[in-house]
């Protein structure tokens, strides 16, 4: 690779681009060793040939075999750092791509069952290796591929929803901190659900009080700890199927105190609003507006519209928990959009706490894209 490549990886970023590869390894998709120009070896990386990023080093030194051993080594080490998880939920991801050293694979535990993603050529052709080593290390009974995200396309792999060891059910109890909800491995949001918020959703819930409410509240995560301190929570969604589901976990969990309200989140907010109406507690969790680049600036004006509507409707005293998932906002500007925001809404607010990924979901400094998650907790002065 050239100068530039050999510069990024020496910089602890795992990705070098197809423009910084001089000579294209002759080779089926799968792990090759990687110089610079002059010879110099950097390691071993996973080899994508149809993918502009060609290369994603998995290993910086030369003298390592990349064998099932090497898998099964790695794949421990990652699974080990996730321990202290077991003793609160039992769903959580136990590899997170590049912010574990493996990049693009994602490995998400639903109680006995996995689900993977395989995002890169160079990685799907580990395939069986890894599940080798995943059955043994966990004892799971089934290992499902949802190998379904667009990433895949890049690659020049088929998209597809694939059992690839025991069985996995349609759907699967989580227990998150004593809260009980079903997660969709086979065809649910993600890998099944949202396991990102899930120390958000406890902290905002140990601090919920009197009326509460979620925006895009999905099958209902946040909803079902709020309801266990506010006396009353509205869980809006536009979708009716998701509304169902918000039920089924109601009651699942002996809740009686949550609302299902169907419609478009920023015109009930809005009708609300008109009406008078307050709350003391409010989660703003939307999906990621801000898919590409250059879908940046309408998603910036949705974020601040959102957080402008909730922040009218917080009573004085009120918390609301704000958070953005879509990579391509950047906490600076993540920051900017609230702050003006706050400056529409004509009050004065507090930043009580800023949040970010968990501990199953590093995020690397040097390396932006393992991160994605923001939050913050504010709280209204008046």
């Amino acid at each position: 690779m050239n100068r530039r490549g050999a510069q990024r990886l020496r910089g602890g970023h795992p990705w070098v681009f197809r423009s910084d590869v001089v000579q294209a390894p002759a080779l089926p998709a799968g792990v090759v060793r990687v110089e610079e120009e002059n010879g110099t070896p950097l390691g071993w990386a996973l080899w994508s040939p149809r993918s502009e990023i060609s290369l994603r080093r998995l290993e910086v030194d030369p003298s390592q075999t990349i064998d099932a051993s090497w898998w099964h080594t790695a794949l421990a080490r990652s699974i080990a750092r996730r321990a202290p998880l077991a003793n609160v939920a039992n769903a959580y991801r136990l590899v997170h791509g590049e912010g574990d050293g493996l990049p693009s694979l994602v490995v998400d535990r639903y109680d006995d069952s996995l689900v993977i993603q395989l995002l890169s050529a160079g990685m799907d052709a580990w395939t069986d290796t890894i599940v080798e080593s995943l059955r043994e290390l966990t004892g799971c009974t089934g290992i499902l591929a949802r190998n379904d995200p667009a990433a895949r396309d890049r690659e020049g792999l088929p998209r597809e929803v694939r059992l690839l060891y025991g069985d996995v059910p349609r759907t699967i109890e989580v227990n998150e901190h004593g809260v009980r909800y079903l997660a969709a491995p086979w065809d649910g949001q993600k890998t099944g659900a949202f396991l990102d918020q899930r120390e958000n959703r406890v902290m905002i819930g140990a601090l919920a009080r009197g009326r509460a409410l979620d925006c895009f509240a999905y099958h209902g995560s946040f909803a079902l700890h709020l309801a266990r301190h506010a006396t009353q929570v509205s869980a809006v969604d536009i979708s009716a199927p998701a509304l169902a589901r918000v039920n089924e976990h109601a009651e699942r969990n002996g809740l009686r105190n949550i609302e299902p309200v169907q419609g478009d989140a920023f015109e009930v907010l809005r009708a609300w609003h008109r009406d008078g109406q307050q709350f003391d507690t409010i989660v703003v969790d939307p999906p990621a507006f801000a898919k590409t680049r250059g879908a940046l600036d309408g998603a910036i004006r949705g974020y601040k519209d959102i957080n402008l509507q909730a922040m009218k409707l917080l009573a004085p005293g009120g918390l609301l928990f704000t958070a953005s998932c879509s990579f391509h906002l950047s906490r600076g500007l993540f920051f900017d959009m609230l702050s003006d925001a706050v400056a529409d809404s004509g009050r004065r607010f507090a930043l009580r706490s800023i949040t970010g990924q968990p501990l199953d979901h590093p995020e690397l400094i040097n390396v932006p894209e393992t991160g994605y998650l923001k939050g913050a907790l504010l709280e209204a002065m008046e």
